[in-house]
Order: C-alpha cells, then structure tokens, then sequence
C-alpha cells in the first residue's frame, strides 16, 4: 500500500525539468539552513504583504530555525543595484541580499549578467505542485523563460477597484474609461509610471490599444514602438486634463491612491491583485461598496516570483524559504481574503484532495472576484516596453 501512494509523488517528480534531490541532499540543506537568517529583500509598500513575510519568518523559525528578515524597498531595482555593485567590487560570496521578490525588467537584468543562484527550483519538493512543462506561465517571466531561476509564490493580475456608489456603471475598455473621464473629469487618476503600478497601467492600455499587441512580446525596436504606441499616446494626451488635479500631479503607489478611492477623491484605483479590495474593505480601510472591475477582453497578468542572487551569503536558508512558499498549506494561507488574498501558483491537478478541500474552504466576500470574473489573462510585454514606455513619459509629461 505504502509503494501505492508513493507512485503519484514519483511521477509528478519526474515531470519536472530535472530530477527533484534525493531526501538525504534536502536533509542536508535543511541542516546547512538552520540558524541563518535569509534577507528577503521585497517591496515594503502593501501593509498586508509585510504582515505575511512577517508570518513566514515565524513558520520558518519554528519549523527550521531559519529568520526570515524582510528588507522593504521602494524599487526592486535597489536590490538588483546592489548585487550589481557587489559584484564589481569582487564579493562573490557573503552578498547582503538572499532572496528578491522579482520580476520582468529586473530579472531579465540580473539573468543577463550571471547574478543569479541556480538553476534550483526543479531541486525545491514542492515543485512537484507546480505545472513546469515548457512555456506554461511558471516558467516564463514577461515572455523571458525563468529556467529555473527563480521560483513562483504568487500569482498577480491587472485589476481596477471603485466605488459602486459612485459609479454606476464601470467602462467596458481602456477606450471607454476615455469617455467616461469626459463625463466625470477630475474622477479619474494612476499612480505615477516611475511605480510600478503606474507604469503596468500604461502597459494595460499598450496592450488594449496597440495595432498589434503580438509585436509587444518581442524585444523593443524603435519603428515598431513608434507604430504600437501611437494610439497610446492620442489616447492619453486626451485623457490627461481629465484626470485628478489635471494630471499635472500623480499619487506615489497603489496605496496612495487607494487612499484616495476611500476619501472620495477619485473614484477608481488599481491593484495587480484583484484580491486587494476585498482585503481592504476587510480592513476597514476601503469602504463596503467598493468593488472590482476589469476591461473586456482581460488584463495583463504575471507571476511573481523569487530569485537567490549568485553570491547570496545564505542560499540554502534561501532555497527552504522558496519551498515553503510553494507548500500547499502557505499558498492556502496566502490565498485567505483575511491574510493576502494572492490567487495561488499551483497547479490544482498536482494537489491532493486535502489541500483541494483547504482552498475550497477560504472565505469569500462580495469585492472578491472569481477567476472567471476576471477574464482573460493578457500576456506581459517584454520587459524591454515597460523600459522605454515608463522613460518615454517621463520626456512627454514631465519637466
């Protein structure tokens, strides 16, 4: 009976890209791990996010004696710059950063110049919950295969909130949010594209808008960024004067501007998790009747992911805290409207009726949308658009 259950584990295992390690090599890792303390260096800005890594330090004390210790940044970017100075003063080992929350742009920059740690995610156990068949969204990050460079905790997707007794009906398209600004200027703003939530709300309406959003999965060339953002760019120039204080002064990040959507100064704003609202309403921070809304035809969405750097001081406490993000019971956790709220990575044909049964019982709430509420999932554009679009704003629109 014992070999019987043991044949489902053993052909997911053999599913993956490479062999997962024999328990000895993990036993191993697991005792190298113990007593280190992992800096998972992660963006600080969503009080709910902060709470979690809080939760995971604690389950990874307990469970493995291994600190998690959060270093909040503003940009990722920060983090990539400073693996980046590390490795031209020659520190190839004892590096201050263990584990970035990554994506798009800054793991294809730190991909490129060999400062990342791997591949590892096929030696991870509880990769064997994840569908890593080749092109599947688990290996790919903004049209760059991951190649087991970094390993996915949560999934992320486009999504408007507003207030539904304010608005009685949401636009259907990014064009329509046009019309629907000209009827209530001022109603309407983004976070500022030098955040990344601004700048994926440029890339939504790219996405909607371009001639041909095939072009966008290809690296960006000058004629063909010329032609696709065109209609971006009438689109915009027409909604800027209709927007929050004319458009001439733009809320920090999505929290900023959820503020806003609470005091009733705005009445959208924007998350890439559409789980957001409904965690904040739950809160207290955005009022009941806030609700979800996504343009027809989907949103932009991704994975995100973590990666070790190359000369991270502590990888294997590193490679542990990734495998417990994956474990069923932590995306389960996640997946609870009253902790994160994060739609999980894993693959549900990979679990096992305990852990169906466990996300099958996560509360709902009205703001929380369904996956088929959501819609489709867009593809991300090259990282190399989000580059040149977020720089060629700031030339338009700022002095």
């Amino acid at each position: 009976m014992r070999n019987l259950l043991a044949a489902p584990v053993l052909a997911a295992s053999l599913a993956l890209p490479l062999a997962a390690p024999a328990f000895a090599d993990w036993a191993q890792m697991q005792a190298e791990a113990k007593g280190q303390t992992v800096y998972f260096n992660a963006w600080g800005g969503d009080p709910r996010t902060n709470a979690f890594i809080d939760w995971v330090s604690d389950q990874m004390q307990e469970k493995y004696g291994v600190t998690v210790e959060q270093v909040k940044l503003s940009d990722t970017a920060e983090a990539v710059s400073r693996v980046q100075a590390e490795k031209a003063a020659g520190k190839d080992d004892g590096g201050a950063v263990d584990l970035i929350w990554i994506n798009g742009p800054n793991f294809l920059a730190m991909k490129d110049a060999g400062l990342l740690h791997g591949p590892f995610v096929s030696d991870l156990p509880n990769a064997k919950y994840l569908d890593l068949s080749e092109g599947s969204a688990a290996t790919t990050d903004f049209t760059v295969p991951t190649e087991g460079y970094e390993s996915p905790w949560r999934l992320a997707k486009f999504a408007f909130a507003y207030d539904a007794e304010r608005v009685n009906e949401p636009p259907k398209d990014m064009a329509g949010l046009l019309d629907w600004a000209k009827a209530h200027p001022g109603r309407f703003t983004h976070p500022n594209p030098s955040n990344f939530m601004g700048a994926s709300f440029l890339k939504q309406a790219l996405v909607q808008l371009a001639p041909d959003p095939a072009a966008l999965s290809q690296p960006v060339m000058d004629e063909a960024y010329t032609k696709e953002t065109a209609p971006l760019w009438a689109w915009y120039d027409a909604l800027r004067p209709l927007m929050w204080r004319e458009g001439k002064s733009f809320p920090e990040n999505e929290s900023a501007q959820a503020q806003l959507l609470a005091d009733g100064e705005v009445d959208f704003a924007m998350f890439f998790d559409p789980a957001a609202p409904a965690a904040m309403i739950e809160q207290g921070v955005l009022p009941p009747s806030v609700r979800v809304w996504v343009p027809e035809g989907g949103t932009i969405g991704n994975i995100s992911y973590v990666a070790i750097p190359y000369n991270a001081a502590h990888q294997a406490g590193a490679e542990l805290v990734a495998n417990f993000l994956l474990d069923p019971a932590t995306q389960a956790h996640m997946q609870d409207i009253r902790v994160l709220g994060s739609f999980s990575v894993l693959d549900p044909a990979k679990l096992d009726q305990a852990a169906k049964q466990a996300f099958a019982d996560l509360p709902t709430a009205p703001a929380l949308p369904t996956l088929e509420e959501l819609g489709p999932t867009l593809p991300e554009p090259h990282p190399s658009w989000m580059t040149k679009l977020t720089e060629d704003w700031a030339q338009r629109y700022t002095k």
